[in-house]
């Protein structure tokens, strides 16, 4: 008997990056505006899938991981500045940031096409 390749393995491996675990990171952010705790979830996917993806892939987790962090940063700077005014506009407009950095990115992962710069602090 011929140790042959399995079918379906080779057309999954084949055809390039699997988007779905980028799906599923930005599905569980945008939850994540509702119960925070899925945001952390989405983050320990993109940590443990990012090694293991395929390029186009490996943009998206690295967006979101940089998403996640940088989003947080934020956060942290418009609650501490919140007592005066100026923390609620940072806090207003890191949501902004972040929702338009998951749309865009959940559309590109739609289209199987990877970030054009995964690292940006911009969207």
């Amino acid at each position: 008997m011929t140790d042959s390749p399995d079918p379906v393995q080779s057309a999954v491996t084949s055809t390039g990056d699997n988007m779905d675990g980028p799906k599923l990171v930005y599905i569980l952010y945008f939850i994540g505006f509702v119960v925070g705790i899925t945001a952390i979830a989405g983050l320990i996917v993109a940590y443990l899938k990012r090694g293991e993806a395929g390029p186009n892939a490996t943009t998206h987790f690295t967006f979101q991981i940089r998403t996640f962090w940088i989003g947080l940063l934020f956060s942290i700077i418009g609650a501490v500045t919140s007592v005066i005014f100026i923390g609620v506009l940072i806090l207003a407009a890191t949501v902004v940031w972040a929702l338009i950095r998951l749309i865009k990115g959940f559309m590109l992962a739609s289209d199987d096409k990877p970030i054009p710069d995964p690292a940006t602090w911009l969207w």
